[in-house]
């Protein structure tokens, strides 16, 4: 039997497109709401200040130009000041830290909450993947990233080009994995096969056994020194705004006049306190900074440019001239504080993995390397070009505080290090002990140390695998009820079908039995006629659908009256005399007789009895469950 095929419903095509391609949707608009969030709170400050500013320099269009500027500014792209008194347009290249903060850590709370599982999907549902949720993030923050760039192309600040291609996918994928690599639960991969290109003896002092252990124990201590730095930094930096108290208050008054730009001016000298403390840390280590071209400041000289703004950060530079011991010893303090911090996270670590001389060594110098990157980094996003030909150079050049750094910290930490790995070999007491490492241990203490230290590495490892063991059947769980619930949808939609379809039959039977006149169902356009014979329900050759309760009424046959019941009719009581030749109808009779009414022939089709056998006979074929398929 010819049926036609019914079409998924909508939401069956929803919930599959859903199943196919799950969160990307979620993640497209979090990276967008992520943008949009940081870009609505620059825009609320600025507006804010152009409201309460009694001398407007331009209407509303110009404030939120300023606005996508400084939020461009606030990812590291570099701007172009267009009208100057000179007319020569003037780059700013000097990005607020403490901005830098605020796009990123909305793009990597974003991130964290695109992996989640919809709302709706229940408390089994599996995660977004992570490169989907990586995508939709990413994506959605730099769209709407280009389209704050070309807003901004029309204002007095205007971003170049180049530094929107890098500044802004790199922070925006920066963040976005750093989101979805904490919302997995960190997991720790194996070092990448680019460490092959070192040489065999690099490669056993800082690759061997416990790879992740040396390398997490150098990540560690590096952070801790860039935490060291950027704190003696912010330490120098108070320190000498108190020694130049009168000469900060006297910039921070000489600026403006009104409260209105004085709480600007406050606004952006706290957001520029981490770029004073970064610049603070350059001095100590050794380098400094420069405030203009060919003018550095660093512990040995101090050489400021001429003419420069009275700015209140600006009024704690040391004055002209050479430097003082006070300014040596206070630059040497901070770098031997982040070496002997390096050091310290090192050699603790190397107590309990009984790591050799050079080991410890190799660590140490990887964790120096790392923090000099980290602070490289820093000095370069810091400082940059505040205008042209004297202002070209503002801040600390990146290369030479990263290479001051990691000498620093190499020289200092190392040493210590092992002077303090030796001292505790020769069981006495020692620095290790007064710094916190405890005591000497004898080596049947040690290897109970190392026995501890192996079964702790087995619980772990068995609870990360078990972890990986209850998220896989998590997952199957999800899955196993995703194809539940779409079965259950099938049958629920089939069983409406069938219900329509008796529904539809009934109302037919009752129409059927008000007008006594049957009724076919219409043949729907898709399906073809059956063949003559074929499909009738009288070969049981197809399933009927529903049948009537009663068969339809046929009316009964009558005899027709133009046959007789003999077709030679009555013979004449006497015979005939012959036809003549020339007379061939001359043997009928002048008036025809009328033939006497004919008896109507037995049916045994058309009996009573046997067409209301039939029509039980199909209905109880078509009763749902007894059918020929068994359905």
């Amino acid at each position: 039997m010819n049926m036609t095929v019914r079409r998924p419903s909508f939401s069956a095509l929803l919930t599959r497109l859903r199943d196919r391609s799950p969160g990307f949707g979620a993640s497209l608009l979090g990276g967008a709401i992520a943008a949009g969030l940081g870009l609505g709170s620059f825009s609320v400050l600025v507006m804010a200040l152009w409201v309460s500013s009694p001398y407007p320099d331009s209407g509303p269009g110009g404030a939120l130009h300023l606005a996508a500027a400084l939020w461009l500014l606030a990812h590291g792209v570099e701007l172009v000041r267009i009208h100057t008194l000179s007319g020569v347009p003037a780059p700013v290249g000097v990005t607020p830290l403490l901005l830098l903060v605020v796009p990123a850590l909305l793009v990597y709370r974003g991130a964290r909450e695109a992996v989640d599982a919809p709302d709706g999907a229940g408390a089994y549902a599996p995660p977004v993947r992570a490169r989907t949720a990586w995508t939709g993030v990413v994506t959605g923050y730099l769209g709407v990233g280009g389209c704050v760039a070309l807003y901004a192309s029309g204002g007095e600040l205007r971003p170049v080009w180049g530094w929107v291609a890098v500044c802004l996918p790199l922070l925006a994928t920066g963040a976005a994995g750093a989101g979805v690599w904490t919302a997995y639960g960190r997991p720790r991969e194996p070092l990448p096969s680019l460490v092959r290109v070192l040489p065999r003896a690099v490669r056993r002092l800082l690759l061997g056994r416990d790879t992740r252990v040396r390398w997490g124990t150098a990540v560690r201590a590096s952070l801790a020194g860039t935490v060291v730095f950027f704190g003696g930094g912010t330490t120098l930096l108070v320190v000498s705004l108190v020694g130049h108290g009168d000469a900060t208050r006297a910039s921070f008054l000489q600026l403006t006049a009104g409260w209105t730009g004085r709480c600007a001016v406050l606004l952006l000298c706290v957001c520029l306190v981490p770029n004073a403390a970064v610049w603070s840390a350059s001095y100590a280590v050794g380098p400094g900074f420069a405030l203009g071209a060919g003018h550095l400041v660093n512990p040995l000289a101090s050489d400021r440019a001429p003419l420069l703004p009275p700015f209140p950060l600006l009024a704690a530079v040391p004055v002209n001239g050479p430097g003082t011991p006070v300014n040596w010893l206070a630059g040497a303090a901070v770098p031997v504080a982040a070496g002997v911090t390096v050091a310290w996270f090192v050699v603790k670590r190397a107590a309990e993995r009984q790591w050799t001389t050079g080991r410890t060594a190799g660590v140490v110098t990887l964790a120096a390397l790392l923090c000099a990157l980290l602070l490289a980094a820093l000095a370069g996003l810091a400082g940059g070009p505040m205008g042209v030909s004297g202002l070209t150079r503002f801040g600390p050049v990146w290369w030479q505080t990263g290479t001051a750094t990691a000498v620093w910290l190499v020289g200092v930490g190392v040493p210590a290090a092992l002077a303090v790995r030796k001292w505790r070999g020769r069981g006495t007491a020692s620095l290790a002990a007064w710094l916190g490492f405890g005591s000497t241990t004898t080596a049947e203490e040690r290897a109970a140390e190392n026995r501890a230290a192996e079964n702790r590495t087995a619980k772990r490892r068995t609870a990360e695998r078990r972890a990986a063991k209850r998220r896989t059947a998590e997952q199957r769980t999800a899955e196993k009820q995703a194809a539940k619930r779409r079965r259950a949808e099938k049958r629920a939609a089939e069983k409406h079908a069938a219900k329509r379809q008796r529904a539809e039959a009934a109302e037919r039977r009752a129409a059927e039995k008000r007008t006594g006149v049957r009724s076919e169902p219409s043949t729907p356009v898709a399906s073809a006629a059956p063949l003559p014979g074929q499909g009738d329900g009288d070969t049981f050759e197809e399933r009927y659908e529903a049948l009537p309760a009663e068969p339809y009424p046929v009316p009964p046959v009558r005899p027709f009256p133009a046959f007789p019941a003999d077709p030679y009719g009555v013979p004449p009581a006497e015979p005939r005399e012959a036809p003549s030749a020339r007379d061939p109808y001359a043997a009928l009779s002048a008036e025809p007789g009328t033939p006497p009414p004919a008896a109507p022939l037995p049916d045994p089709w058309q009996d009573e009895v046997a067409r209301r056998a039939r029509w039980e006979v199909l209905r109880e074929v078509s009763e749902p469950g007894e059918g020929v398929d068994g359905s």
